[in-house]
């Protein structure tokens, strides 16, 4: 005799992530600290003020991430059955992050969390784990790293919006933690480091893009333009960590802004793909997994998202006294 099970694994998960993202959020209100940083030292409100306001930032930037990778992971994981058991891990992670995260969001004070700073460490490294499963299963098939295995096997650079939700997270409770007179990362002016960095997150995210719509040859002229305004406003951050203190900003905002907006929308468009398929909307439990995935286009949003936070600290002045 085969018993069947009550209720379906599928539940369970979501359960599980509910419980650990609700542990999480409730931990990381348990582990305030002031950095040492300010310790017996006087800044101006102002200077709290802006360096409180970009780590809130960044953490709407991680919220966006972590939540695109949950639904993302949940979607293409669900079609592989989970023949593989750490195929769960990212569900997990990612809606651990997403609680840490949305913590960090609602926190005005200038302080880091332990735990927030746990979790994020710990999404960016199962990213980097993730991509090396990854990378493994596209290695493994028939013709190895050819195109099409890249294109039909596991997305090889998907794992990576979760190390970006980790970074982005990170950085959110070092600034916190740092000299509102004159935030550093690593050494580095904070804004400037931030940046640069956030252009390389952007190119890379724009790789993944171009790989699966490439796979789509292109067939919508919108298919191209998260191949080319993500560069671009990449192109412009980083012309503004090169520009001197006090410099106008605005083109590198308007960049982000825009890539902000076109993660948005392009959930619009891939709601479109899906009701293009045989049987649309009416047939949604086989083409949202087998269409163009909903929630992978935020991830744009959410870089770009760190990139605002990083204009925001180039743009500030001295606020020590």
């Amino acid at each position: 005799m085969r018993a069947e099970a009550t209720v379906h694994p599928v539940v369970v998960l979501v359960a599980a992530a509910a419980g650990a993202g609700l542990l999480t959020w409730f931990a990381a209100g348990r582990s305030k600290r002031l950095g040492s940083a300010t310790a017996g030292r006087r800044f101006s409100p102002r200077g709290r003020a802006v360096t409180a306001s970009a780590a809130q930032r960044l953490n709407h930037a991680s919220t966006m991430l972590a939540a695109s990778v949950l639904f993302d992971s949940g979607l293409e994981h669900y079609r592989g059955q989970f023949f593989n058991r750490a195929m769960y891990t990212p569900i997990i992670v990612s809606s651990v992050t997403l609680a840490a995260s949305l913590h960090g969001a609602g926190d005005t004070d200038p302080g880091s969390s332990r735990v927030r700073h746990g979790v994020q460490a710990l999404a960016g490294l199962t990213g980097l784990i993730g991509f090396g499963f990854h990378a493994y299963n596209v290695g493994k098939r028939e013709g190895g790293y050819s195109f099409q295995n890249l294109f039909y096997s596991a997305p090889i650079g998907a794992p990576m919006a979760l190390t970006l939700a980790g970074i982005l997270g990170v950085v959110a409770e070092r600034v916190r933690d740092a000299d509102p007179g004159e935030p550093r990362l690593a050494g580095l002016p904070a804004g400037r480091a931030l940046a640069v960095a956030t252009a390389g997150m952007l190119a890379g995210t724009t790789l993944e893009a171009g790989l699966l719509h490439f796979r789509g040859a292109f067939q919508n002229p919108a298919m191209f333009v998260p191949v080319t305004l993500p560069p671009l406003a990449a192109a412009l951050l980083v012309r503004a960590a090169a520009k001197p203190e006090g410099a106008s900003q605005v083109g590198a905002k308007w960049g982000m802004w825009a890539v902000s907006a076109m993660g948005i929308g392009g959930v619009a468009f891939h709601a479109y793909g899906v009701a293009r398929m045989m049987g649309g909307w009416d047939n949604w439990r086989q083409n949202l997994i087998d269409g163009p995935p909903l929630p992978a286009p935020p991830s744009f949003s959410g870089v770009a998202l760190g990139g605002l936070a990083a204009l925001e600290l180039i743009e500030r002045g001295r606020f020590r006294f």
